[in-house]
């Protein structure tokens, strides 16, 4: 009887172990259905710096059936994905070691909102990335690594957060629910209720913000959104429905956002261009002569307050709630906010 030849997860090892100097070609594979490019890559290499899959994109190295390939491409099994040598440098960074994977997976453990054997829902800090990039050393996706399983899956990312975004972020525990649930955001199955401390008071109530999104700089990551017109190139539909919960002497609102579409810093453009910019927003609020009330802090107020998603195995709703952040609080009690008022942005209508 012949050996058994090499497992796909030991293929995949080796692959990961060595990053082949030469081109190597990929077949995506059933349980990879659905996902971005750029995703597959991470999977695929889990040693190459997301910063480097980024720009080996961006650079169009990469080829799915021949063609060039963007990152938020999605790739269905049985393509081929044509990658270039990865050559990877030596790491400089110390070895993880026992007492930093247990500390970091105390950490995580200290954040969970909602846990079963198929998901788990975060309660993401501020100030904390969920991913690396330019001089980031912490972040989820990091410390995620402490929380791998016997079998070898470590829990994936299935979507992300400002840096200084607090609340709720849904983990997939395996493969196959990070597949599901990815799949519940890009068909809007998701339910999102964001809440924020803005500037000024909506002279609408409550109401419904569509423009069309794209970056001032489409090479950086972290580019400021600006509003632009259908056509544009990167131009992206971004649609947000928001209400007004409370406000404070016409001077601040507490609003409650709705975002139908997901698109990269989509609340707080949107807040903006409203004329409403969230407070403590580096990048978009630019209202002249404006003084941060006294006692609140000069961060991004800005909380993933709710999310409701259907259980990727069961198809039953999740439904989870985050608290406010320690500087959200704070301002929430200078300025006599009750956290636990109804909120009215649950029942927009969803087109």
């Amino acid at each position: 009887m012949p050996a058994a030849g090499p497992t796909r997860r030991e293929q995949r090892a080796a692959a990961s172990a060595t990053l082949a100097s030469g081109v190597q070609t990929l077949t995506v594979e059933t349980d990879e259905a659905g996902m971005r490019i750029d995703r597959f890559l991470t999977a695929r290499f889990p040693q190459l710096p997301f910063t480097r899959v980024q720009s080996i994109v961006r650079k169009g190295e990469l080829r799915v059936d021949g063609k060039r390939a963007k990152p938020n491409d999605r790739l269905e099994p049985g393509m081929s994905v044509r990658v270039p040598p990865l050559r990877l440098d030596q790491p400089t960074e110390r070895p993880r070691n026992a007492a930093r994977e247990a500390d970091d997976a105390d950490f995580l453990r200290s954040l969970i909102l909602y846990e079963d054997a198929d998901m788990m829902v975060l309660n993401k800090p501020f100030g904390l990335a969920v991913q690396g990039g330019s001089g980031t050393v912490r972040h989820v996706d990091g410390l995620l690594d402490a929380l791998t399983g016997p079998d070898g899956q470590k829990p994936r990312l299935v979507h992300r957060l400002d840096k200084d975004t607090a609340g709720c972020l849904i983990i997939a525990k395996t493969r196959v629910a990070a597949s599901t649930l990815a799949k519940s955001f890009r068909s809007r199955a998701a339910r999102k209720i964001y809440w924020a401390l803005t500037a000024g008071v909506p002279r609408v109530r409550q109401g419904r913000i569509s423009t069309y999104l794209a970056k001032d700089e489409p090479t950086d990551a972290d580019a400021r959104m600006r509003v632009a017109k259908h056509g544009d190139e990167g131009a992206s539909h971004a649609l947000t429905y928001y209400a007004t919960v409370d406000q404070a002497a016409q001077k601040v609102s507490w609003l409650s956002f709705k975002p139908v579409t997901g698109r990269t810093h989509q609340l707080r453009a949107h807040a903006a261009h409203i004329g409403h910019p969230i407070v403590g927003d580096p990048k978009y609020f630019s209202i002249e002569n404006w003084e941060l009330p006294g006692g609140i802090q000069n961060r991004l107020h800005l909380l993933a307050r709710r999310i409701v998603i259907p259980h990727p195995r069961t198809g039953r709703p999740v439904d989870v709630s985050a608290p406010l952040p320690p500087h959200m609080a704070q301002s929430w009690n200078l300025l006599g906010f009750d956290a636990g008022r109804y909120d009215p942005v649950v029942d927009a209508p969803e087109d």
